[in-house]
């Protein structure tokens, strides 16, 4: 099996920066962005990340039953990078203007644009993970490029949260509105350009069958297969957890620690992430994926515990930073195994099924965990704090104080805490995947 090209590795890497460089804004920003500078109340925030998450439990498996059919010059997966990336960009700055509006055209805008925002994030998101099994049919080399995936991904997060709200208050010169009108549709533009990279670049090189399956039928790939239920059930807990915490985390700076100025390290301690994931593939010499996919989320778990101690310490920053950078380095093992076993999870329903539907299995296991986590992760916050009594740029009641602390380290705790429970299940589909793969490569050769 052939290893892949610096080429091919360094722009599998660039699709995910181009995405993070705009969703990164939207996971992380956005809800602190509508409570304190469009003014929105949080309940009403939280019911915006609900309601698109409904839509998303439909876009999710249209998108993957479409990139199932889809027949180019240049595959299934890569033609989407081109048509896709504009839209993709102009959504996301729009997501982030604030017009002047009544109250209900107000909330009405900013669900309509974040919904489409959500909607094209998937269209053009879930290639990045469905042609992976299209780059290569070895199991070693996918985690080597979903690796690379992963610095991507964690250097477009850190340049966004190392410049992104720098550049907003610096353009805004005091005004947010201004600030993120002109600083979203930089890193836009960029994106867009590195988008092009990779559909220029990436090949689809493994066989597949021409012929398209049936739509009902494509969802068969779903029938016993265990591994993908296994990533979908953890991957889904993982993402709430994972954005409860990035959500409230300006919150928790504002208005428990009252040091604003420390998000900016707070959330760039995700690069620290990379420390684990550029060490995935010597780790899967050593161990299965299953005890790195485990062990990545309990030491998450591990890392808020730690936060709570720091609170407990009378909000000592040092336990709180130490925790915060433990759970984003555990996050590197934790998030980076569920995109490289999806592929597996592909070979696994072909295996079982006949029906091979990367586009389906990874739209919903990746792209609809991702999207469908962020909203909870970023609702249940806000009704949380709503409910105590938030109100924007104010001293908060210790009741909200409270409400805070348990979004930021007891929620994801529990679902970190959760999400471990079906990877304890998975070795006994790991240890399949040679058998697997060698009747595949029988099939594919008698074709």
């Amino acid at each position: 099996m052939a290893r892949t090209s610096t080429t091919t590795r360094c722009s599998y890497a660039a699709s995910d920066i181009a995405c993070q460089l705009v969703f990164c804004w939207v996971s992380w920003y956005l809800p602190y962005f509508y409570t304190d500078t469009y003014l929105i109340p949080a309940a009403t925030v939280g019911t915006i990340l609900l309601v698109a998450r409904w839509i998303d439990a439909i876009d999710a498996p249209v998108w993957g039953i479409i990139f199932d059919r889809t027949r180019s010059r240049w595959g299934r997966s890569r033609p989407w990078f081109l048509w896709l990336c504009g839209p993709f960009a102009i959504f996301a700055v729009l997501t982030f203007m604030t017009p002047d509006l009544g109250y209900g055209a107000k909330v009405a805008y900013a669900a309509i644009t974040y919904v489409a925002c959500n909607i094209l994030y998937t269209g053009i998101n879930t290639p990045v993970t469905s042609i992976l099994s299209a780059l290569t049919d070895d199991p070693k080399e996918r985690v080597t490029l979903t690796t690379f995936r992963m610095i991507g991904s964690k250097l477009g997060v850190l340049i966004v949260n190392l410049t992104g709200m720098e550049l907003v208050h610096w353009l805004g010169g005091g005004d947010d509105r201004r600030g993120y009108m002109l600083a979203v549709p930089m890193f836009a533009v960029v994106a867009v350009g590195l988008f092009l990279v990779a559909f220029r670049n990436l090949r689809e090189i493994v066989p597949v069958d021409s012929t398209p399956q049936p739509i009902l039928g494509t969802f068969g790939a779903l029938r016993g297969n265990w591994p993908w239920l296994i990533i979908f059930a953890s991957s889904l807990l993982f993402w709430i957890g994972f954005i409860a915490r990035v959500t409230l985390a300006p919150h928790f700076l504002e208005y428990v620690l009252k040091r604003p100025d420390l998000l900016k390290v707070a959330n760039g301690l995700d690069f620290a992430s990379l420390l684990v994931a550029v060490l995935l593939p010597w780790f899967c010499r050593i161990t299965s994926k299953r005890n790195i996919w485990a062990l990545g989320l309990a030491g998450m778990v591990l890392g808020q515990l730690i936060v709570w101690i720091g609170v407990q310490q009378g909000h000592s920053l040092g336990w709180i930073m130490t925790g915060w950078a433990i759970g984003f380095i555990a996050s590197g093992a934790a998030m980076a195994m569920p995109f490289s076993v999806l592929s597996d999870s592909v070979d696994y329903g072909e295996w079982k099924t006949g029906i091979r539907a990367a586009g389906l299995l990874t739209a919903i296991g990746a792209a609809f965990c991702l999207k469908a986590g962020a909203g909870l992760g970023g609702a249940i916050p806000m009704w949380i704090i709503d409910a105590a009594g938030y109100v924007p740029k104010v001293a908060q009641s210790p009741a909200v104080l409270h409400a805070i602390e348990f979004g930021i380290i007891w929620l994801p705790a529990l679902c970190f805490a959760v999400a471990t429970i079906p990877v304890l299940f998975y070795g006994r589909f790991e240890r399949l995947e040679p058998e697997v793969h060698a009747e595949l490569e029988r099939r594919r050769a008698a074709r």
